[in-house]
């Protein structure tokens, strides 16, 4: 007998979380409506988790890294066209 009411239990719970589900879908367009009316803004950005924010940090290291390495090596460049054409001055 106990079995039955675990079934019944398991079922009135999914049933329970259908109907919310159902609810909050039918009524989301008119709870928006709503708070555009009374001048609310609209339910605020979840924070990012743990593996959005470190793969956020991640990017912005590599663009980073990436802008450095394009300086270093553009002064590189520079240093080496330098020094070659004094070279090639003092060739002369």
């Amino acid at each position: 007998m106990n079995k039955h009411f675990d079934d019944s239990r398991y079922y009135l719970t999914r049933a329970a979380e259908h109907a919310k589900l159902g609810l909050g879908e039918t009524l989301a367009p008119h709870a928006t409506r709503v708070r555009e009316l009374l001048g609310r803004d609209a339910e605020p950005e979840p924070e990012p988790t743990r593996l959005e924010a470190v793969r956020a940090e991640l990017a912005g290291l590599e663009r980073t890294a990436e802008r450095r390495a394009r300086g270093a090596v553009g002064s590189a460049r520079a240093t080496l066209s330098r020094s070659g054409s004094a070279e090639s001055a003092g060739d002369r």
